[in-house]
């Protein structure tokens, strides 16, 4: 699959088959997270990988958008790090978590596996208690929701030239 591929075949997966995802999948899903361009190549982030059952329910006592986790493989908490910004770098942590985030989800399609973006950040409410629940100091911005798929949604992404600007 090329990465023209991928973005096309992307979709938010809320259904999963009951399975685990090996840990060299793990390790490939998040490299690519970190192949994600950042402001001064600061790498304002971090990454908590949710595979216990216990972990995955405090994310689900949390949030009230990712109750897909439950039969998910995985969760992963893509959390920013703007104390590692400083200068020009300085606030750009959310963009450059976003850069990441895409970079799990086309992976995760590569892979096969089936994945959603559940935000975190800036919601106030979601914030501090995923920063309570999982001990963190840097700031949770997404939980993305990993595992085998057990559907097959339709594409919702088109070409819209009404949105594009040619000057």
């Amino acid at each position: 699959m090329n990465v023209s591929e991928a973005i096309r075949a992307r979709r938010s997966v809320r259904k999963y088959k009951a399975a685990q995802i090996p840990d060299e999948d793990i390790k490939t899903i998040l490299e690519a997270a970190m192949c994600a361009p950042s402001a001064c190549n600061t790498r304002p982030w971090e990454f908590v990988v949710l595979r216990s059952d216990e972990a995955k329910q405090k994310a689900l006592d949390i949030h009230p958008y990712a109750k897909h986790l439950a039969a998910a493989s995985i969760g992963i908490l893509v959390c920013g790090r703007p104390d590692l910004q400083e200068g020009i770098a300085s606030g750009f942590f959310p963009q450059d978590c976003g850069a990441a985030i895409e970079n799990i989800l086309l992976q995760c399609t590569e892979l096969g596996y089936g994945s959603c973006w559940c935000g975190i950040y800036p919601g106030e409410e979601r914030t501090p208690k995923f920063k309570e629940a999982f001990g963190l100091t840097s700031t949770p911005v997404a939980l993305i929701v990993v595992g085998v798929p057990d559907e097959e949604p339709a594409m919702r992404g088109f070409y819209d030239e009404t949105r594009v600007k040619v000057l």
